[in-house]
């Protein structure tokens, strides 16, 4: 079955594109959006959830003419990624074929959409998906961490990253040239990175131990200088990293 997700600005052509793929049995899923932005954040979503997960998607119908990021730009944009979704451009305009099959769309399918000529798309999407080979699955490096910037994936190095401050379900991770966004607990980080110096001093700050540049104590409150900013360490994290501190100096 096929995760689908139709773009198109104009709503009545968006209602009856999801209308005529939702009776098709082999979707299984479809959903809209009405731009190419709105379409670019789904999908950064399916790739962070991967090919088997909850929010994945298996193809792209995307109309061409829109506003703002057109249907062209956004195909061009997912070639970039390593594992995009299949593209079926559906368009009231012939003149863009030559162009949408150098982007290797699977088919161009003109409106007014007919039920049998979406049905043929459908049907080379599916048979495309089913014959792609297996993708190699890697370990992640341990050096580095992916992160997404309006739809280009950056590796920030590990051993760059001064704090990490928790922002709900997402971590936002610092480092001397800025900061990045991640879909990832802060008690995962601090899990997976414990082993390279990694340490919780409150419930919102993780801190690299090599980037602390002094141990603060005032009136009974401990704060670490890491880089110019200054971080308050909770009471019952204090001994802790104390401890670890003295001991990367003696040890």
């Amino acid at each position: 079955m096929l995760r689908a997700l139709a773009v198109d600005d104009e709503k009545p052509s968006l209602e009856e594109l999801l209308y005529l793929l939702n009776a098709d049995p082999r979707i299984g899923s479809a959903e809209g959006a009405s731009d190419a932005t709105e379409a670019l954040r789904r999908i950064n979503r399916a790739l962070e959830s991967g090919p088997d997960g909850p929010d994945a998607i298996d193809v792209v119908f995307l109309d061409i003419h829109m506003a703002g990021l057109d249907g062209l730009d956004l195909a061009r944009l997912l070639t970039g990624f390593a594992r995009p979704p299949l593209v079926v451009f559906v368009t009231a305009h012939e003149g863009f074929a030559v162009q949408a099959f150098d982007l290797k769309a699977v088919d161009y399918v003109l409106k007014p959409v007919r039920r049998e000529r979406l049905a043929e798309a459908i049907r080379r999407a599916a048979q495309l998906r089913d014959a792609a080979p297996p993708i190699p699955v890697h370990e992640p490096d341990p050096d580095q961490i992916p992160v997404e910037l309006g739809g280009v994936t950056r590796f920030v190095t590990v051993d760059d990253i001064t704090h990490v401050e928790a922002q709900g379900d997402y971590a936002r991770l610092h480092t001397s040239q800025g900061s990045h966004l991640v879909r990832i607990p802060l008690s995962t980080l601090e899990e997976r990175w414990r082993a390279r110096g990694f340490v919780r001093i409150h419930r919102r700050h993780l801190v690299a131990l090599r980037h602390v540049g002094e141990l603060r104590l005032d009136a009974g409150t401990v704060s670490v200088l890491v880089g110019s900013v200054e971080l308050q360490v909770s009471r019952r994290h204090a001994r802790e990293l104390r401890d670890l501190l003295m001991r990367r100096t003696t040890g």
